[in-house]
């Protein structure tokens, strides 16, 4: 699989995506996820679509069905970058070890100006009172965006 997100990562260079995720599925479905910061259109999947067909064919790396797609408004956070970027979101936290016996939080994603970041999220406890917890990248086993919707006045 890292031989996959390399080739893809090198045929991507030349174009204004950031490759997030590749990831096999079942029946030869090969996905990959794209992003941009004004948003993944149509026309990006189509060009990344048309570049990496052309690329995994002479790599000769085996898939059936090729799929292309941005990655939603619950997006995951995998490199450090994604936490400086997305920093001021709120975000779905999970740890590798409990902290306060809970390893899930969520919250907004802070990060600092120092190389490399310090990472936080403010979170409410279940008394309703602000808390901040800082971590590190390391100490992160998935994150996620977790924006709030509002669906016809209806918040989730």
């Amino acid at each position: 699989m890292a031989d996959i997100l390399t080739v893809a990562q090198q045929a991507l260079l030349g174009f204004d995506v950031e490759l997030v995720d590749v990831e096999r599925a079942p029946l030869g479905l090969l996905r990959v996820v794209i992003d941009r910061p004004e948003g993944v259109r149509i026309e990006d999947c189509e060009q990344v679509s048309r570049q990496l067909s052309h690329v995994f064919e002479v790599e000769n790396i085996d898939y059936k069905r090729l799929e292309v797609s941005s990655p939603g408004v619950d997006r995951p956070l995998r490199r450090l970058a994604d936490y400086v970027r997305f920093a001021g979101q709120r975000i779905e936290l999970r740890l590798h070890e409990p902290v306060e016996s809970r390893k899930t939080f969520t919250g907004i994603l802070r990060a600092s100006a120092d190389e490399p970041p310090v990472l936080s999220l403010d979170w409410e406890d279940q008394s309703g009172q602000q808390r901040t917890l800082t971590f590190s990248f390391d100490d992160v086993d998935r994150a996620r965006l977790d924006p709030v919707l509002d669906f016809k006045g209806k918040k989730r």
